[in-house]
Formats: structure tokens, C-alpha cells, sequence
């Protein structure tokens, strides 16, 4: 019960910070030079038309009424068309919000195992050689810019040695996707039994989920390295040590106290990453939300980017929901 207090408190919060994200969206956008009208209209278009369509698509109305009516589609599950695809924004994004789910998941998983686990490398055995490349590592990764490592992958595995598939969407060309269950290629493969699919759809996920999980690993490297160090050098670990408690039995003391600071920048990570994995979306063509961003910021498609602006925030608002949830789970002061 009081887990449930806690997360109904947490929900709550959620009301307030979403109609802020919506209204500054909402203004934000409409300080873009031109309007969706004019995109639409067309270069040669006349003063006339371009009335017509701002009139059809209700940019003719004052900011507050446009907000009004756009908070009241909202509560109907409508969050507009898009003028670029001629879809409902609800649409378009539930099709392209798994392809990045799916890559950045994938990409957080391998950025965690490496990162966690060199960190508590160069904590415990600072001297050691494992800590020595964890920190050269961690120096070169915070350094290179994740297009330039995607690109060097793709020249050196698909142009040079021919191992990796071509660059070209989630799934070979020459086969269809599996059946649409969760929209993340690899789990549905998995659970209609397609291994042809399955083997294609991971094929595709290797350079990209390497390309996120080495340039994202290298901040997790250092945030553990760092909160693990301070931990394992407290007095109380020292006294425990003096007392003469067994290493293994100190050092999960050492990782559980250590552990809640760094998995709050995991959480922060996985959200970042939502965005930050626009480029390497682009790069790999890869279909997802972020494609799908950049192109309605392109074409000032107002629906789309309050759309995802929306989703963004959802996602971003359930990650530290998650966070705050291990939190309770694994630190009892939070609990007070």
C-alpha cells in the first residue's frame, strides 16, 4: 500500500508537468518563421490561398482559442494530422515509436554492461589492467562523436569486409517484417516463431546498438567509477573491513550503496538517448521517431511536433517514474 501512495503521488505530479510541456510546445512552435500554410501552399502560392488553408487548419484563431481546441482533441485521444503524411500524428507514431524503442533499449543494455562494469572495475582494483583500459576507454568515448564512429563501422563491416548488412532500415529488403504484436521487430519474430525475420531484424540492430551502446557507456563508466570510488573509501567501509567482514559480503554493501545515484543516470541516459539517437536514426535509415521529428520540424508540421514533444515527455516522465520505483525498492531512506 504505501508503494501504491508513492506511485499515485509520483502520477500526479505528472498532470502539471505535462500541461507545461504542451503550452510551451504549443508557443514555441509558432515562433518558426512561417506556417504550415505556406508549406502547403507552395512557393507561388497567393496571399488568398494561403488564407484559405490557415482558415481550414484554424491558424486564423487567436494563440489562446488554437491551444484551447487543441487541449480538447487531446482529451479525445486526437493529437491532429499531419499535413506532410496526411496521417493522425496517433498514427504515425505509434508505427515509428517501437523501431526506437527497440534500438535505444538495445543500445542502453550494452551501454550499462560495459559501463557498470568496467566502473566497478577501476573502484574495487584501481591499480589493475582492466582499470587502466576502462579509463582510456572512458576518455576516447566521451571524445568521439557518435556519427563518426557509425560511419567508421559501416566503412570498416559493410564497405570493407562485407559483415554487416547494408545500412538501409530495420529488416532486409527481401524480407517482410514479422507479424506486428509490440511493433519491435526482434521480439515479434521472437514470439511468432519467424527466426528468418529474427536473424535479419538483429543483423540490422548490431552497428547502430554498438554505435549508441560505446559512445553512451563511456558517461555510465565514469559516473560508477566515481560514486563506487567514494563508497568504497567511506569510513564506515573501512570499519567494516577492521571488524573483519568477509570482502564479498563489504563489497555488496559497496554496491548497494552506490548503486542509487547511477541508476538515476541510467534513467536520465535512456531518456536522453530518445532523443539523441535522432542522428544515428537518420544515418542508418532507420524509420523512427526521430526520422519522424526532424522531418515535421522540416515541414513546420505543428501536429506532428506536438506530437512528439507529448510522447517525449510520457517517456521521459515513466523512466524517473521507474527510477524513483528502484529507488524505493533498494534505498529504505526513501521511504521516509
Amino acid at each position: 500500500m504505501n508503494l501504491l501512495k508513492f506511485i499515485a503521488k509520483r502520477v500526479l505530479i505528472f498532470i502539471p508537468q505535462l500541461f507545461a510541456v504542451l503550452l510551451v510546445t504549443f508557443l514555441l512552435i509558432r515562433l518558426i518563421p512561417g506556417s504550415p500554410a505556406e508549406a502547403m501552399a507552395g512557393s507561388f502560392a497567393t496571399d488568398e490561398v494561403v488564407a484559405a488553408i490557415e482558415e481550414k487548419m484554424g491558424l486564423d484563431k487567436s494563440l489562446t482559442t488554437q491551444f484551447v481546441m487543441y487541449v480538447e482533441d487531446l482529451f479525445h485521444g486526437d493529437m491532429g494530422t499531419s499535413w506532410y503524411t496526411s496521417n493522425p500524428v496517433t498514427k504515425d507514431i505509434a508505427q515509428r515509436f517501437p523501431a526506437t524503442l527497440e534500438l535505444i533499449t538495445y543500445s542502453l543494455l550494452l551501454a550499462v554492461i560495459i559501463g557498470v562494469f568496467f566502473g566497478l572495475a577501476t573502484s574495487f582494483r584501481p591499480n589493475s589492467i582492466g582499470a587502466r583500459l576502462g579509463k582510456g576507454y572512458s576518455l576516447l568515448a566521451g571524445a568521439m562523436p557518435e556519427f563518426w564512429i557509425a560511419l567508421l563501422l559501416i566503412f570498416a563491416f559493410y564497405v570493407t569486409w562485407d559483415i554487416a548488412p547494408a545500412p538501409l532500415g530495420r529488416i532486409s529488403l527481401s524480407i517482410s517484417p514479422p507479424k506486428t504484436i509490440t511493433g519491435m521487430y526482434t521480439i515479434d519474430a521472437l514470439l511468432t516463431g519467424n527466426m528468418r525475420a529474427f536473424k535479419s531484424a538483429a543483423s540490422q540492430l548490431v552497428l547502430p546498438v554498438v554505435t549508441l551502446g560505446l559512445c553512451y557507456s563511456g558517461p555510465i563508466m565514469k559516473m560508477t567509477r566515481t560514486i563506487m570510488s567514494d563508497v568504497v573509501n567511506a569510513n564506515y567501509v573501512w570499519y567494516a573491513r577492521a571488524c573483519g567482514l568477509p570482502t564479498k559480503k563489504v563489497n555488496r554493501y559497496v554496491i548497494r550503496n552506490g548503486l542509487t545515484p547511477v541508476v538515476t543516470f541510467i534513467g536520465v541516459q535512456y531518456g536522453y538517448l530518445f532523443g539523441a539517437a535522432t542522428l544515428i536514426e537518420q544515418i542508418f535509415g532507420w524509420g523512427g521517431i526521430g526520422q519522424y521529428a526532424v522531418s515535421a520540424v522540416t515541414n513546420k508540421d505543428y501536429a506532428a511536433i506536438q506530437g512528439f514533444m507529448l510522447v517525449a515527455a510520457l517517456f521521459c516522465m515513466i523512466i524517473y517514474l521507474v527510477v524513483d520505483i528502484i529507488y524505493y525498492i533498494i534505498d529504505p531512506r526513501s521511504r521516509a
